[in-house]
């Protein structure tokens, strides 16, 4: 299983991980089953957002002597005060409900603390003002979290948490269709439709909240990559195609920032067919024609910006050309301070922007219209400053 450091927190995570969601109301042997099915595969995080103590239990038993193979993402004000599913913002009720989500696990400690569902100006000035950012500080340090993160599936506030460093971590809905919908949409909404009905242009601030997260270390999470399976259906998709699930986990991890992908699986199969991604030739990975053929606009789409597939390659001066504009896009953020990582990672780089002999057989292949000469003459420019 191929592994990412997440951000700075300094912690190493498989790059597909488990969501826990569809192990909600399964029997205790069913959540054995897939847990032990992932952790063989060589998963290493998992994400429990469930509140219900059955689930909890579940999984705590199934962990039972495994604990240290996994990394766990913790919530921070999931609840079910009406046994129903909720969001609470209320300190004591937070306290009580991450308490009980230690002991139900058997667990000393969790290692990513997500401050949980953060999705407008009035949820962040919450948890500040009612001591909920607070309390997650100081369970980081009594060594009950390993690190601060929070779960948002709008960029906006997400950005804001990342801007004023209230997270080490970021829990974040990513995929294609995702990134082409306006940044301020709600996305349960979107999906409760048919995602083709709701693309129309590609909006940047996703984009532009991953880059952000990249350059100030802050490490993502993936959930939504397959668009709860909608991408993986012609009728629902926005392309012309139906997209794969190792395409999807390709799309996300080719992202800025991006550490794991956390696909929610019902059955040992489901997590088989998952972590085949690790498997496969970089063609079934390839997701650029799909995404090329968005079926909105043909002015928004992915049109001149680079999404990171590839499919410019081969390249006669050996760059990496993706990568280059991966770093060029951070950089883009803020010229005149370009983050000493970013630097460092374009500066390892076997070959640079500066090495671009401009034969145009890139920009030829690329699906995107992506300048890419200009791009390479931008950041052998920005890069040797």
């Amino acid at each position: 299983m191929l592994k990412r450091l997440l951000g700075n927190t300094g912690i190493e995570v498989s790059v597909i991980g488990l969501g826990g969601e569809h192990l909600d109301g399964q029997p205790a042997s069913r959540v054995d089953a897939v847990i032990g099915a992932a952790l063989d595969q060589g998963i290493s995080i998992m994400d429990v957002f469930m509140p219900g103590k059955e689930v909890r239990e579940n999984i705590g038993q199934a962990l039972a002597g495994k604990r240290d193979k996994v990394c766990l993402q913790g919530m921070i004000g999931s609840v079910d005060l009406s046994e129903q599913y909720d969001i609470s913002r209320d300190l004591a009720v937070c306290q009580r409900y991450f308490e009980d989500l230690l002991r139900y696990l058997k667990t000393d400690y969790i290692d990513f603390g997500m401050l949980f569902f953060l999705d407008s100006p009035e949820d962040i000035d919450a948890v500040i003002d009612n001591g909920v950012v607070d309390y997650a500080r100081r369970l980081k340090r009594e060594g009950k979290i390993r690190a601060v993160g929070a779960s948002a599936h709008n960029p906006d506030t997400a950005r804001r948490l990342v801007e004023e460093g209230l997270v080490e971590t970021l829990l974040f809905s990513i995929n294609p269709a995702f990134d082409l919908m306006p940044g301020s949409g709600d996305i349960q909404e979107m999906l409760d439709k048919t995602l083709s009905q709701q693309v129309t242009v590609s909006d940047p601030k996703r984009a532009e909240l991953y880059r952000l997260c990249q350059s100030r270390g802050v490490g993502i999470t993936v959930m939504k990559g397959l668009g709860a399976g909608k991408l993986l259906s012609l009728e629902h998709s926005p392309f012309h195609q139906a997209l794969t699930p190792a395409q999807c986990i390709h799309y996300a991890l080719t992202r800025p920032a991006v550490a794991s992908v956390l696909v929610g699986c019902r059955s040992v199969e489901e997590v088989v067919a998952a972590t085949a991604y690790n498997h496969l030739e970089p063609a079934e990975l390839d997701y650029s024609q799909a995404v090329s053929s968005f079926k909105g606009d043909a002015r928004g789409g992915f049109q001149g910006s680079c999404v990171y597939c590839n499919h410019c390659l081969p390249c006669p001066a050996k760059i990496d050309i993706a990568s280059v504009n991966k770093y060029l896009d951070i950089a883009r953020l803020d010229p005149a301070r370009v983050p000493p990582g970013v630097r460092m990672h374009y500066q390892a780089l076997p070959a640079g922007g500066s090495e671009c002999v401009e034969c145009g057989n890139c920009e030829k292949r690329c699906p995107f219209a992506v300048p890419i000469r200009d791009n390479m003459r931008l950041a052998a420019q920005l890069f040797s400053q």
